[in-house]
């Protein structure tokens, strides 16, 4: 029996292709909208993709046609896809959006958008609570555009209910700027030493795609209007996800230690780096929708490792990774990382 219609924004994205096989897997009947209109090849026949441009005047309304029983939404962004989403409040039964956990802020007023100001990185609760403040909502950047979409979103839900989904670091196949790219990429060109900055204890809670297709499904079983964290059962350390890699691919490498914040030339960055703790707390997901993770970092890596290795083989990987490349490509600088380490061998 069908549970109903459901409708998939941004279906072939790495969040997307989990949460569309894990709602036709649950009895509904999705329809996959994407720019290019395309398919996972793991995806059921059932599932109808369709070519969809949101930001194209009148074209979600004409795709909705008279409408589903729940609109997921990986891509919305900002106060004008909110407004876009609530214009329909009568053709769609309840939705469930992507937000991120970048929205929060500290007692103190950081956030992520301060992290390069001088004791700019936040300090947050831990582990972060739904109901920690936020930062102000506006135009100028991810965050501020996320918190925006949210507060729309929540105003207008006696018209639309909506699960917003507060996102931890996302891992899996499929990812634009994926983290693990850090560890494989050193293994597959033979490095045999690394340089991990705050001791290498740096936390960024991560989140399985299939964990957050797993809140997403839940979340389309009992709609209504709520802030969700959406994280993985454990945050494991930096140091500890490196160690996770190479056991992975079965190698060993030595990790020297910065006791404090990256060396100059980002010598000892990742994309977990930060000086406090980010760790979110899902008791309200679990109270509110019975949520039970679907996997575990560890459990879910040799699946992300394999995808990586396999994306890098025989690839540059700035063209194999542009977004990484143009979001974190200092810290992949070797020649900084070896003058570095020259040093510290000599104790300088």
């Amino acid at each position: 029996m069908s549970r109903g219609n459901a409708y998939v924004l941004g279906a072939t994205g790495q969040i997307g292709r989990a949460a569309v096989t894990a709602l036709v897997e649950d009895g509904w009947e999705v329809t996959a909208a994407s720019h290019g209109g395309g398919r996972d090849d793991t995806w059921p026949d059932g599932v109808r993709g369709v070519r969809l441009d949101r930001d194209e005047d009148g074209a979600l309304a004409a795709a909705l046609g008279e409408g589903c029983d729940v609109l997921v939404d990986m891509v919305a962004f900002d106060g004008a896809h909110a407004r876009q989403l609530t214009g329909l409040a009568d053709r769609i039964g309840s939705a469930v959006v992507i937000s991120s956990g970048a929205v929060y802020e500290d007692g103190r007023g950081r956030s992520f958008d301060t992290q390069d100001r001088p004791d700019g990185g936040p300090h947050y609760p831990v582990p972060i609570p739904e109901s920690l403040a936020t930062v102000a909502p506006g135009d100028e950047t991810y965050a501020t555009r996320k918190i925006r979409l949210e507060r729309e979103l929540l105003a207008a839900a006696d018209a639309l209910p909506v699960t917003l989904l507060r996102a931890g670091a996302v891992h899996g196949p499929h990812c634009r700027t994926p983290r693990e790219l850090y560890f494989v990429k050193r293994a597959v060109d033979g490095r045999t030493r690394r340089v991990l900055a705050h001791g290498g204890t740096s936390r960024f809670h991560p989140v399985h795609v299939s964990n957050v297709a797993e809140l997403i499904r839940l979340a389309a079983l009992r709609p209504g209007s709520r802030v969700l964290n959406a994280a993985d059962p454990e945050a494991p350390t930096v140091a500890e996800i490196g160690t996770a890699v190479d056991e992975v691919l079965g190698r060993k490498t030595e990790t020297v230690l910065l006791a404090g914040a990256p060396a100059p030339g980002r010598v000892g960055e990742t994309p977990w780096s930060a000086a406090h703790d980010i760790v979110y707390d899902m008791t309200a997901a679990e109270r509110e929708l019975g949520y039970r993770p679907v996997t575990g970092y560890a459990e879910s890596l040799p699946e992300t490792v394999a995808w990586l290795a396999g994306r890098l083989d025989g690839r540059d990987w700035k063209d194999a990774f542009p977004k990484m490349a143009r979001n974190y490509g200092d810290i992949f600088d070797y020649a900084a990382e070896d003058a570095w380490l020259e040093a510290y061998d000599r104790g300088v």
